[in-house]
């Protein structure tokens, strides 16, 4: 049974955005809110997405390191390249 005096559960965007001191008055706080929510959300996503390209471009490196690795065993063990 649920506890009836809990606190509602707020999300992170409720409680980053949804505060009374910050509710918009008229039409144009309503613009400015709305844009600073998009830039919000778009810094984070460009923040997101440099970080996959960096962990991507890491991947790579390490792709390019252990194949690099993996032809040199092969030579020093006497095997031939077969591409």
């Amino acid at each position: 049974m649920a506890d009836q005096n809990a606190e509602p559960v707020t999300t992170d965007v409720e409680s980053n955005y949804s505060t009374p001191a910050n509710d918009p008055k008229n039409m144009q706080e309503v613009t400015q809110y709305v844009q600073s929510l998009l830039q919000n959300m778009q810094d984070k996503f460009q923040s997101m997405s440099d970080q996959i390209i960096n962990r991507i471009d890491e991947m790579g490196s390490r792709v390019d390191e252990l194949e690099k690795n993996v032809t040199d065993l092969m030579t020093q063990a006497g095997v031939e390249n077969e591409k």
